[in-house]
């Protein structure tokens, strides 16, 4: 893990974060650990939990501790399964104010999970070092500005407003991306500060998330690092039912699938157990 340094003063909030710290942690050639952090009282596995700032700090600071590489920081459920509750800008600010500076503090990376342009534009001035946009650039007309203006790096994800179980979903993947890079390329985003990720569960059956992982090795024609997020997502229930917090199992055996199929980094509520897991398999496969 390579942190970040702490600003010292507000003019050094809003400078970029050094360019090469993602493509730092990247060389490693390693699997990378993104920690969920949700302060949001609807989130469909964690939903409330992490809603008082000081109970939120304090998850970071064990995430960090179990060797979590980003924090993802998000105030707005996107609820990939349908359900969520459209939150305001200033609502969402009202969640994240109390608890993003001070993650910020711990010298981890730290990624805002937003849809929103201005709540990028804020969070990146706070010292966040990633944005994580759940519609690809493709929502909000301003975010792909935002991103290319600050230079930091922004994960893509696949997303639709509904699923159609007749759908090529890998086929409709990359068409997205390519549409994305489109946007982003105009914007004058650095392509090597993309990371795409298929949406695992966002606007998708649970075969079609599935296949997805399967075929994820598909998706590396684009040349640039992939994420996955199956953390405790529905496609585990359709297989084993198991309520949320319950798919540890399945959300592991997802993450070392996708990481064996060409993942770069993975997405989790559970980052201790995922890092055991990804050191184990790591330690088996290089002996």
């Amino acid at each position: 893990m390579r942190p970040l340094g702490e600003p010292d003063t507000a003019s050094d909030v809003i400078a970029d974060p050094p360019p090469s710290w993602l493509a730092g942690l990247l060389a490693e050639r390693r699997p990378l650990v993104m920690g969920v952090l949700n302060v949001t009282p609807d989130s469909f596995s964690d939903g409330g939990r992490f809603v008082d700032p000081t109970l939120a700090i304090k998850h970071a600071e064990r995430m960090i501790a179990a060797g979590v590489d980003i924090i993802d920081i998000g105030a707005e459920s996107t609820r990939p399964y349908g359900g969520a509750q459209p939150v305001s800008y200033e609502d969402e600010l009202k969640r994240l104010a109390p608890v993003l500076p001070g993650v910020v503090k711990l010298k981890t990376p730290v990624s805002i999970d937003t849809m929103k342009a201005d709540i990028v534009a804020w969070a990146l001035k706070q010292g966040a070092a990633m944005v994580n946009d759940v519609w690809g650039l493709q929502r909000d007309p301003a975010m792909a500005g935002v991103v290319a203006e600050r230079g930091v790096p922004v994960v893509i994800m696949h997303n639709r407003v509904a699923a159609d179980p007749a759908l090529d979903i890998i086929a409709d993947v990359q068409a997205f991306f390519q549409r994305s890079l489109a946007l982003a390329e105009r914007a004058g985003i650095a392509r090597e500060r993309i990371v795409l990720d298929p949406g695992i569960g966002f606007g998708k059956t649970p075969e079609q998330s599935i296949a997805c992982i399967a075929h994820l090795a598909e998706f590396k024609r684009f040349g640039l690092p992939l994420l996955i997020g199956a953390s405790r997502k529905r496609f585990i229930n359709a297989i084993t039912p198991a309520a949320p917090g319950e798919r540890l199992g399945g959300s592991i055996a997802s993450h070392l699938a996708a990481v064996s199929n060409g993942a770069a980094i993975v997405r989790t509520h559970d980052v201790a157990e995922t890092v055991q897991a990804l050191r184990i398999a790591a330690a088996i496969e290089g002996a």
